[in-house]
């Protein structure tokens, strides 16, 4: 029998996830998981909210950050780490770094959210900015890391960040119990992959579904073809899935693991951003929308179950959250 497309890929599995939840005990928090009468009671089920809003700087990514720079030699934590996001891992990486008593330097697009930019910057990171829509950020990465001996962690494709950010499942789930379906944003497929090893351990006849912006669904068409789909930058106020393809590990382990991978409109992420400000007293970014927005398109199929949303992160700037949230209150599109 020949081997499977991913057979000579070194996959993280449920025990990193559970090593890794030991290695960032005492510095990520252990967020809160909430519910919503309103919401149990509109979609005839009963959810639970897992909030990485209220995580450190704001977002899930820390989780796997912390975890793989805690894994750094004396050496590479003498030189540094290099890192290129959009903003979330941006943040997490200086973070962690800052913590560890390393240098940072991180790669971020030019039009990134101004309170993302200055949140790295403030945790003692190195910002390097680029066009992200015509400057591969990944070869600055590179370039980088070659130039200046530093080691470079991806925001995703890498076993010690996709365990990392498997930890947020794992909590909700020895919380609230077994699920019948999880919900969780995914552009490059880090969160989706590390929740998937948690979920198939600890819950494994739980449906699980990845969430993308309609205009960026690269990983719907690679997971219904089977094989890697590149795109163009996609345009969506999401921008924390702002990716052009799943890595080779997150696809590996997301083909395995995942059931399915569903789209929503932007529309629908801002409608969700205005329910969680006005009735669950929360501010969450657009990305961290995506699994909330997906359950409610998909209410009738979810009747009667328990189902888990990985909420992934809070930062967006207080005034692009205003113009949204206040558009959605008046009826008119979002921009």
């Amino acid at each position: 029998m020949p081997a499977s497309p991913d057979a000579s890929l070194d996959l993280p599995s449920f025990d990193d996830v559970e090593a890794a939840a030991r290695r960032i005990e005492g510095q990520a928090h252990r967020t809160p998981v909430l519910t919503s009468r309103t919401v149990d009671e509109r979609l005839g089920a009963r959810v639970f909210f897992k909030c990485e809003n209220f995580q450190r700087m704001g977002a899930f990514k820390f989780r796997g950050a912390f975890n793989a720079l805690s894994r750094f030699t004396p050496e590479q934590r003498r030189r540094g780490v290099v890192a290129f996001s959009s903003g979330n891992h941006a943040q997490a990486i200086a973070l962690s770094a800052r913590l560890l008593g390393m240098p940072s330097t991180i790669v971020m697009p030019k039009d990134a959210p101004a309170a993302k930019i200055a949140a790295t910057r403030g945790y003692g990171g190195e910002v390097v900015l680029y066009d992200r829509y015509t400057e591969d950020r990944q070869q600055i990465g590179r370039d980088l890391a070659e130039k200046h001996g530093l080691t470079l962690i991806p925001p995703y494709d890498h076993a010690d960040v996709i365990s990392g950010q498997g930890t947020a499942a794992k909590e909700l789930i020895e919380e609230v119990g077994p699920l019948d379906a999880v919900f969780t944003p995914l552009g490059g497929g880090g969160l989706l992959s590390g929740t998937a090893l948690a979920v198939r351990a600890l819950s494994p006849a739980a449906k699980l579904y990845g969430v993308e912006p309609e205009a960026g669904n690269d990983g719907q068409q690679s997971f219904r073809s089977g094989k890697l789909v590149h795109i163009d930058t996609p345009r969506t106020i999401a921008d924390g899935v702002q990716t052009q393809q799943l890595g080779d590990l997150t696809f590996a382990l997301i083909r395995r693991l995942v059931d399915d991978v569903v789209t929503v409109p932007d529309a629908a992420l801002v409608e969700a951003m205005s329910f969680f400000a006005t009735r669950m007293k929360m501010v969450v970014e657009p990305t961290g929308c995506l699994g909330f927005a997906a359950v409610q398109a998909m209410k009738d199929a979810l009747r009667g179950q328990r189902v888990g949303i990985v909420i992934s992160g809070g930062n967006v700037d207080l005034a692009r959250f205003c113009e949204l949230v206040g558009a959605a209150a008046d009826g008119a599109p979002a921009a």
